[in-house]
């Protein structure tokens, strides 16, 4: 009997290490797995860089670029990120892109350990352009550069360009509220990412800033009506402004605790679009966000009127959660949040963050969303941030990743120029726009890796096809990446959602 207990007792020692195993095994990836893919989300924006390159810049296979940018105009607009896989500077996504990576940095900089600098580098590279296009001539902004039209019919590097290198602006006659005020948001938060290691810099920011948000709120407009031919249908302000004169108001509060800004948002925000249900997170709209980053008053204890945003807040969460009796979010077999045909990682990266984030939100002040009869922790929105990372990075029925450069498997052909023509350190000669179409139809793999960059994305049935023509899936962008920024510094350090 006591040999049986015993050969019992073994049985189940192993059964239990078995399971241990399993469970690791399970886990797709470890945290250096996370920090590796952190460090190349981050140095993705190298690849993106307009203007003159620094002395440490990593992505090599790059030039200086736009160095004359606005100077037909007796502007200096040099510098500033490439939206996508072209050549073009839009201003909305361009800020859009650097807020998400301040806020990536906010929330989640503790985490980052030795690629804060990395990603405060990443925030600047945004900002000291920003600061250009808010502060060159007063009484405008500027918004872009270059004819996306002129600049689509080329393929070329950016270092050869040779298109139009227009430059359209913002004006009390030609207003753009969104543009301008997602603009202020950018530079608001950006001033808290730099509060502590540079404060001349980030007073520098806030006070343009408030200067900029004033002027959006001030002349108001879209940016679509006043420049439409040229900012659609590519950044098109679909959803109008209103959505980012409350989000512009909301980050300058969290950088200023200026009281005016908080009287602001609670006279304007019903105008504005507080008591609207939104669940896509984008360039375009900014509602989700804005709910989630002012629902932190209200659990804070420190705002009893904001919770209106928490309510909203839950109910853009449950729209994500299956089972709970909000949801209505669509997902793929695999379980990737769908939401377009068009690159639709954009809306998974920017719903990992704000679960994430409204995850550390509740966590840290004992909350919980509250779906329907059911509440929900923060680890069960923690998880369901895990899965849709983890299908990015290669956890998915195709077993490919979706960042360049992670994994053993990744995209070989994506639709960037960079990237897709040789580098002009291994071909110096000029490639004029024509020529270059002979690598945008190539079958071979991009000659220079954007690593780091994550891709459009498979389609609703988790196909994904690796064509360079095929840009809906295959074309990379900055807004896709800022937000899995601070989704990765997070799993870098908390891979148990418990």
């Amino acid at each position: 009997m006591m040999a049986y207990a015993a050969t019992f007792s073994l049985v189940t020692q192993v059964l239990g290490l078995t399971l241990c195993l399993l469970s690791l095994c399970c886990s797709a990836f470890t945290p250096q797995d996370y920090s590796d893919a952190l460090e190349k989300s981050i140095l993705f924006f190298e690849g993106q860089r307009s203007g003159k390159l620094p002395a440490n810049q990593r992505a090599t296979w790059r030039a200086n670029s736009g160095l004359s940018d606005g100077s037909s105009y007796h502007v200096d607009l040099v510098g500033g990120y490439y939206d996508a896989g072209d050549n073009v500077k839009f201003g909305l996504p361009m800020a859009f892109t650097t807020t998400l990576l301040a806020w990536s940095v906010i929330e989640f900089g503790d985490s980052m350990h030795n690629q804060i600098e990395n990603a405060k580098d990443a925030v600047r590279w945004g900002t000291d352009y920003l600061l250009k296009a808010a502060t060159s001539t007063p009484g405008a902004l500027y918004v872009q550069v270059a004819d996306p039209n002129a600049d689509h019919r080329c393929w070329e590097r950016p270092e050869d360009m040779d298109t139009p290198r227009n430059v359209y602006k913002v004006s009390a006659q030609n207003p753009g509220s969104d543009v301008a005020a997602e603009t202020a948001a950018a530079l608001a938060a950006a001033s808290i990412v730099f509060k502590d290691s540079d404060p001349s810099y980030s007073g520098k920011l806030l006070h343009t800033a408030m200067k900029v948000f004033d002027f959006a709120d001030r002349y108001r407009g879209s940016y679509s009506d006043s420049i439409g031919s040229v900012v659609c249908p590519f950044y098109c302000s679909y959803s109008g402004y209103h959505d980012e004169l409350l989000w512009g108001a909301s980050w300058i509060h969290r950088a200023s605790q200026n009281s005016s800004y908080l009287a602001y948002i609670k006279s304007n925000g019903h105008i504005l679009g507080a008591d609207d249900d939104d669940f896509s997170f984008s360039w375009d709209d900014k509602r989700p966000g804005t709910k989630i980053l002012l629902s932190k008053s209200f659990l804070e204890k420190t705002n009893e009127e904001f919770q209106l945003y928490k309510a909203h807040s839950d109910n853009y969460i449950c729209s994500l959660l299956p089972g709970t009796s909000n949801f209505q979010a669509q997902y793929t077999p695999g379980g990737l949040l769908y939401k377009a045909s068009e690159s639709n990682l954009q809306y998974v990266t920017s719903a990992t963050l704000l679960l994430l984030t409204y995850a550390k939100y509740l966590r840290t002040n004992g909350g919980v969303a509250t779906c329907g009869s059911s509440k929900v922790t923060a680890e069960t929105l923690i998880s369901e941030a895990k899965k849709q990372a983890d299908y990015i990075l290669g956890d998915n029925p195709a077993k490919i990743s979706y960042m360049v450069g992670f994994g053993k498997k990744y995209p070989q052909h994506i639709h960037h120029r960079g990237s897709s023509l040789p580098s002009v350190h291994e071909h110096p000669e000029r490639i004029s726009c024509n020529d270059g179409f002979q690598y945008l139809h190539s079958g071979s793999p991009n000659p220079n890796v954007l690593v780091g960059a994550i891709v459009g994305g498979p389609d609703s049935k988790d196909s994904f096809s690796d064509d360079r023509n095929n840009y809906q899936q295959s074309e990379p962008a900055t807004y896709i990446n800022a937000p899995f920024v601070g989704a990765l510094a997070f799993f870098s350090a908390n891979t148990n959602p418990n």
